[in-house]
């Protein structure tokens, strides 16, 4: 009898794949914008890789510089995880240019990983607003704490409120979940 317990131990053991597959909120259409080294951003360097985007403005005073602190947890995190990358959008286009955005990049310790994007008021709209879902660049300076999980295939797989502590904990397991996927 207690061959047949291990027996079917082992089976049920054998069953168990790992945590369920994350959602999926959608797809990034392909976008261009500008880095903060004032190059050209194609989405496309994107492709087959795990990345996590938030929606920030530097002159921000509220939720931005936690945001940041909490990208930057997320790069130490993931710095030597290939074929991974973290995009910082900008909600303010008319005063964060590339200039301000490398800067910025610069203080808080961003390395060859993390993007800091800006670019035409309606084309950071469409995203923040129809792709993302999280809020307008409207230019009322108002935005969302998420941050957000995109898979290899420009999949929304994840959404992450800040002010929740065991959300960067969690994103970046979610990561490691999406790049297995990726190599599976």
């Amino acid at each position: 009898m207690k061959w047949v317990v291990a027996a079917l131990l082992a089976v049920l053991a054998g069953c168990h794949t790992g945590p369920p597959p994350l959602d999926d909120y959608g797809i990034v259409p392909e976008f261009q914008l500008t880095d903060q080294h004032s190059n050209p951003f194609d989405s496309r360097s994107l492709d087959g890789r795990v990345w996590v985007a938030d929606f920030i403005y530097t002159t921000c005073g509220s939720i931005c510089p936690r945001m940041t602190s909490q990208m930057h947890q997320i790069q130490s995190a993931l710095q030597r995880t290939p074929h991974v990358r973290l995009i910082s959008f900008t909600v303010d286009p008319k005063r964060d240019t590339p200039a301000v955005l490398a800067e910025y990049a610069k203080v808080h310790h961003a390395s060859d990983i993390w993007y800091f994007l800006t670019g035409p008021q309606p084309v950071l709209q469409h995203l923040d607003r129809d792709v993302f879902k999280l809020g307008n660049v409207d230019g009322s300076l108002m935005h969302s704490n998420r941050f957000v999980l995109v898979d290899s295939k420009a999949h929304i797989r994840g959404y992450y409120d800040t002010s929740e502590e065991s959300s960067i904990p969690q994103l970046v397991r979610d990561v490691h979940v999406l790049l297995r996927e990726r190599a599976g």
